[in-house]
């Protein structure tokens, strides 16, 4: 059972454009260089088709996602027989996920969005929806979070779901863990690593063997202030997966995965 813990920082504390801060950060290079980050083929052997399978065992057949980045996961889904439409905030992301797709031979459909007004940008509903590779953390105010989980719930389906990650922030504020590099930046010749975490940052450095460098700034989202979240923006059956295979144990995981179902319809007899 995840203890309920408060983790709001002050809005007020933020930049109004804090959160759009990540439109500045993944410039033309950095994007370019992404792929050499994640290595396609060594994170698709990491997880071992954990997301299509779980979409499979519910059901789902529409699939809406929601952080495209250069395209993996959506291209994964698709090549499993799903069908996804693909959002990024970024559009440069959404042009490389675009090439990415077509070289692959899974032309993507994709819409450049906000997520705290992505209803405004998509019409329909689906089956479910994901928001992966740590994403959820570029957004910086709790109001903004609120946000996008209510277009996340009013965008799904009766019984649909949503999966979301996020990196095990809580090991690195209190210093229990230091990330590996198992599962989701499998690059070999790549280093991405924290140069510092507090209660309201947590600023990332991505080193390539050319001398290239990169930093994000992302908020360190803690497992239980996730869990909440979720609950109190209508989610239920709310499950917590441990680095894509194994449920939460007491070793310190890289990665959570929060999968989460929105409430089936109460049918109502007349």
């Amino acid at each position: 059972m995840v203890a309920h813990t408060a983790q709001v920082v002050p809005d007020q504390l933020f930049s109004l454009n804090k959160t759009d801060r990540y439109k500045e950060e993944y410039v033309f290079s950095f994007v370019e260089k992404w792929d050499e980050l994640i290595d396609w083929d060594r994170r698709a052997a990491s997880e071992g088709g954990f997301f299509a399978n779980v979409l499979a065992a519910r059901g789902a057949k529409t699939v809406l996602d929601v952080a495209t980045g250069t395209g993996f996961h959506s291209v994964m889904l698709k090549q499993a027989g799903f069908n996804v439409t693909s959002v990024d905030g970024s559009e440069m992301m959404l042009n490389k996920a675009v090439a990415n797709g077509h070289r692959r031979g899974q032309p993507l459909h994709t819409i450049h969005a906000d997520w705290r007004w992505l209803g405004h940008a998509i019409t329909g509903s689906f089956d479910a929806i994901i928001c992966l590779g740590n994403s959820f953390t570029h957004l910086f105010a709790d109001t903004d979070r609120r946000q996008a989980l209510a277009h996340f719930h009013a965008l799904l389906n009766p019984g649909g779901t949503l999966i979301l990650d996020q990196r095990n922030y809580d090991a690195l504020l209190d210093k229990r863990a230091q990330p590996s590099r198992k599962f989701y930046y499998c690059g070999k010749n790549v280093c991405a690593r924290p140069i510092h975490v507090d209660d309201t940052i947590a600023r990332f450095r991505y080193e390539f063997s050319d001398g290239a460098a990169f930093h994000l700034e992302m908020f360190p989202l803690r497992r239980a202030y996730v869990f909440q979240l979720m609950e109190d923006s209508g989610f239920s059956n709310i499950e917590t997966f441990a680095d894509f295979q194994e449920t939460v144990r007491d070793y310190e995981p890289d990665f959570y995965v929060h999968i989460a179902q929105k409430p089936k319809a109460i049918g109502i007899s007349v």
